[in-house]
Protein backbone atom coordinates (compact mmCIF):
# COMPACT_ATOMS: atom_id res chain seq x y z
CA UNK A 1 0.00 0.00 0.00
CA UNK A 2 1.52 3.31 -1.10
CA UNK A 3 0.73 6.06 1.38
CA UNK A 4 2.82 8.62 -0.45
CA UNK A 5 5.74 10.71 0.57
CA UNK A 6 5.52 12.65 3.80
CA UNK A 7 7.12 16.08 3.46
CA UNK A 8 8.57 17.78 6.51
CA UNK A 9 9.93 21.32 6.58
CA UNK A 10 12.21 22.55 9.35
CA UNK A 11 10.74 26.04 9.60
CA UNK A 12 13.49 27.15 11.98
CA UNK A 13 16.10 26.27 9.37
CA UNK A 14 14.25 27.64 6.29
CA UNK A 15 15.69 30.92 5.00
CA UNK A 16 12.96 31.59 2.43
CA UNK A 17 15.10 31.02 -0.67
CA UNK A 18 11.98 29.65 -2.43
CA UNK A 19 13.86 26.96 -4.35
CA UNK A 20 11.14 24.52 -3.33
CA UNK A 21 8.43 26.76 -4.77
CA UNK A 22 10.45 27.21 -7.95
CA UNK A 23 10.90 23.45 -8.47
CA UNK A 24 7.52 22.18 -7.20
CA UNK A 25 4.91 24.97 -7.16
CA UNK A 26 2.10 22.40 -7.09
CA UNK A 27 3.33 21.25 -3.66
CA UNK A 28 5.15 24.12 -1.94
CA UNK A 29 4.27 27.69 -1.07
CA UNK A 30 5.63 30.37 1.25
CA UNK A 31 3.73 31.78 4.20
CA UNK A 32 3.44 35.48 5.04
CA UNK A 33 6.84 35.38 6.76
CA UNK A 34 8.47 33.93 3.63
CA UNK A 35 8.99 30.49 5.18
CA UNK A 36 8.32 27.40 3.09
CA UNK A 37 5.09 25.51 3.63
CA UNK A 38 3.41 22.52 2.01
CA UNK A 39 0.14 23.24 0.24
CA UNK A 40 -2.88 21.50 1.77
CA UNK A 41 -3.56 18.09 0.25
CA UNK A 42 -6.78 19.29 -1.41
CA UNK A 43 -4.82 22.02 -3.27
CA UNK A 44 -2.14 19.66 -4.60
CA UNK A 45 -2.58 17.42 -7.57
CA UNK A 46 -3.10 13.77 -6.71
CA UNK A 47 0.25 12.17 -6.01
CA UNK A 48 2.14 15.44 -6.50
CA UNK A 49 4.21 14.80 -3.38
CA UNK A 50 5.65 11.67 -5.03
CA UNK A 51 6.90 13.39 -8.18
CA UNK A 52 10.48 14.08 -9.18
CA UNK A 53 9.95 17.83 -8.72
CA UNK A 54 9.55 17.32 -4.96
CA UNK A 55 12.79 15.36 -4.76
CA UNK A 56 14.51 18.11 -6.77
CA UNK A 57 13.06 20.75 -4.44
CA UNK A 58 14.42 18.93 -1.39
CA UNK A 59 17.81 18.40 -3.03
CA UNK A 60 18.21 22.05 -4.00
CA UNK A 61 17.16 23.56 -0.67
CA UNK A 62 20.26 25.57 0.28
CA UNK A 63 19.85 24.77 3.99
CA UNK A 64 18.41 21.23 3.68
CA UNK A 65 15.21 22.27 5.47
CA UNK A 66 13.08 19.72 3.57
CA UNK A 67 12.94 16.07 4.57
CA UNK A 68 11.10 13.45 2.53
CA UNK A 69 9.95 10.27 4.27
Amino acid sequence: MDIGTRIEIDTDRCIGAAMCVLHAPAVFTQNDEGVADVLPEEERGEGAENGPAVREAAATCPVQAITLR
